[in-house]
């Protein structure tokens, strides 16, 4: 897993996985080095990724104290067990709700959790950090959350978008990605993730982009985007637009079995 800085006290740990048909979603999780240092989200635990060599790159795991689940996808809790024994210290901090969903195929120590609600903080020493429920979200224990110090937002989901490449999912700016390829990405993303978009009340939807746009994030750390630094506003705006946007349909099984023939010797597969 690629690690680079986004700031001094704050790393992503990159990966990808590619969807056909879809594209390379980026698949992010991120240490904050505040004075109680904070891992958000632990990974795909794919069996060819190193989790906790990754996070071990940053700062020792022992040393950290608290790991923020913003919601228990496979894709944000591959590492989640291996890093709770490598920090005997740290505390999960997640909701009721994701407590439960865990439960129903790992439970995490009950003994080891903080549960915190949006709207509610957490004091990590030299820093608050004050959870916020995305306008975006899959999963219904979604809690992502404002660094009060640093000005960034970890937005959990939200703001997602497949990159045409691997290179681009793991690239350190979205930056490099052109205005209209990212927007058209964002808009895609929110109708596969969040298909419920198509049958939202429009001024409810909007309104709940306030807490984003009362705080203008300088930087918005997605999962699923590659850092996005100082566009905000038009990413927040890209995002609005998605309501009553239709839902994505994936292949069926007729075009399943076409996949398939193309592997096929003979289907003209490579």
């Amino acid at each position: 897993m690629p690690v680079h800085k986004v700031r001094p006290d704050i790393s992503v740990l990159s990966d990808s996985l590619e969807v056909p048909g879809i594209g390379h979603i980026p698949v992010n999780a991120f240490v904050l080095l505040a004075s109680q240092p904070v891992v958000i989200d632990t990974g795909l635990g794919l069996p060819d990724r190193n989790f906790l060599e990754a996070v071990g790159s940053v700062l020792d795991p022992a040393d950290v104290r608290w790991i923020w689940l913003t919601h228990p996808d496979r894709d944000h809790t591959g590492g989640i067990f291996e890093l709770l024994a490598a920090a005997p210290k740290a505390r999960v901090v997640t909701t009721f709700v994701a407590v439960g969903i865990m439960s129903c195929e790992r439970p995490l120590p009950l003994d080891r959790l903080y549960l915190l609600n949006p709207g509610q903080t957490l004091d990590v020493g030299d820093r608050t950090l004050t959870g916020f429920r995305p306008p975006l979200f899959d999963n219904p224990a979604t809690v992502g959350f404002f660094d009060d110090r640093s000005g960034v937002c970890f937005s959990s989901d939200c703001f997602g978008g497949p990159m045409p490449s691997a290179d681009l999912a793991q690239a350190d700016d979205v930056g490099a990605v052109g205005v209209e390829d990212l927007r058209a990405a964002q808009l895609l993303w929110a109708t596969v993730d969040s298909p419920w978009v198509q049958n939202v009340d429009v001024q409810k939807f909007l309104a709940s982009f306030q807490p984003l746009r009362d705080r203008e994030p300088e930087l918005i750390l997605s999962t699923h985007l590659p850092p996005a630094p100082g566009i905000a506003r038009p990413m927040i705006d890209t995002l609005g637009s998605a309501a009553g946007a239709a839902a994505f349909v994936g292949p069926d099984q007729a075009a399943l079995e076409q996949m398939l023939a193309g592997f096929e010797p003979g289907g003209g597969g490579h």
